[in-house]
């Protein structure tokens, strides 16, 4: 591998993660058993500036939309699922953390602008309002990529000084006020490393509350005139949209691997090549479509996040729920390509040694995260086209 420094721009990371895909690809077998991402690749990827998607510019960012942090995180997916999963997590923290006040950003980046950020947007902890702050206390499950973070955002329920519920929060801290729980043992994304942080009465100032009230209306607390419009996204379709990239791009390292042994025989025919097959032509044909349907959805998704932003406009309730549904169904619909592509290479494709399995598992199980379950934004997309209001229990995120 040649030796690379930071990228210029999106595009030349992009080609980047492209010529590093045989190293992540050696990597992930490793990955997987260690449940965490081979440091080789955290150190490649880093090196070239793949964490940084979202990060402002003065702080050495690229300061990215959500369509160049959906084609990194895909990028990475093609060399190694695991890999891309804590891409887009550590990358979807980065937005959150340029939301906050400048105070908050310079506390993650001021001293190293490598510093990784994990995000649990479960609002599992209990506050205690203080002179400046919170003091909090909980279990966060599922911290993708905590293994490699210097800070995380945590969701938690806020209290006013009566200690009645005020609203929900991200709160931004240190893993250094955290402890690390070994909980992830899971059949798909082993190497994501998405174990639990404990934090026991942890006190967390101000400036790093992002009140998820007005965020969910695109009020950020660091929202000032010179703000970059980027920050200025649909926060809840923006943190959603995210959770795909990586899933397109397993779609895509599953497509390559099976077009890769076309040249091997079909067992119990006379085909001497999986290649002469029809049926197989017509499976990869499907399959590749399929994927392509999924890139196309996710792409006007991330059109109806960052041309409003850009303009200055907040998206209107019909667009983010539809915004939600859209993921949903990309999800749903890579899953549908990789199941046809698997069956048409056969069973050979489930051995261990086989990466195909490891792609399978770790978007199945990516696939089902809470967030993107497609019923969930079929029933909310579905009640927006209706006029219906009676979605309370779905309504939240959007």
């Amino acid at each position: 591998m040649a030796e690379q420094t930071m990228a210029q721009d999106v595009p030349s990371l992009i080609r980047m993660i492209d010529e590093l895909r045989p190293t992540l690809q050696a990597n992930s077998a490793q990955g997987e058993q260690d449940r965490r991402v081979a440091q080789e690749s955290i150190d490649a990827l880093e090196k070239i500036g793949a964490f940084r998607v979202t990060q402002p510019q003065k702080y050495g960012g690229f300061q990215g939309t959500s369509q160049n942090h959906v084609d990194v995180a895909s990028a990475v997916g093609r060399g190694d699922g695991g890999a891309a999963w804590v891409t887009a997590l550590h990358n979807m923290a980065g937005w959150l953390t340029a939301l906050l006040p400048e105070q908050a950003q310079d506390d993650v980046w001021a001293e190293d602008p490598n510093t990784k950020v994990t995000v649990v947007l479960a609002t599992n902890g209990k506050t205690k309002r203080v002179p400046g702050g919170y003091v909090v206390s909980g279990e966060w499950g599922y911290a993708s990529g905590s293994l490699h973070a210097g800070w995380s955002f945590l969701g938690a329920e806020l209290v006013d000084e009566d200690g009645n519920f005020d609203d929900t929060a991200q709160l931004l801290i240190p893993a250094s006020d955290l402890t690390p729980k070994d909980t992830w043992y899971v059949a798909g994304m082993r190497s994501s490393g998405s174990n639990t942080w404990v934090g026991e009465d942890v006190f967390v100032p101000d400036h790093r509350v992002l009140r998820g009230s007005p965020a969910l209306l695109g009020e950020y607390p660091g929202t000032t005139e010179n703000t970059p419009n980027v920050y200025r996204a649909g926060w809840i379709p923006w943190l959603n949209v995210i959770l795909v990239g990586a899933q397109l791009g397993i779609g895509r390292a599953v497509l390559d691997k099976v077009i890769d042994g076309a040249s091997r025989p079909i067992a119990y025919t006379n085909f001497a090549h999986k290649s002469d097959s029809v049926a197989f032509q017509l499976d990869i044909a499907k399959a590749a479509l399929t994927l392509d349907s999924a890139d196309l959805m996710i792409a006007r998704a991330c059109r109806e996040i960052d041309e409003p932003a850009a303009a200055g406009v907040y998206p209107d309730y019909l667009t983010r729920a539809r915004n939600r549904a859209y993921v949903g169904r990309a999800a749903e619909t890579v899953s549908n390509a990789i199941n046809m592509l698997l069956t048409a290479h056969g069973s050979g494709g489930f051995a261990e040694v086989n990466a195909l399995q490891r792609f399978w598992r770790d978007q199945a199980v990516a696939a089902r995260h809470a967030f993107i379950l497609p019923a969930l934004g079929y029933e909310l997309y579905g009640k927006a086209l209706l006029g219906r209001t009676d979605g309370d229990s779905v309504t939240p995120l959007v």
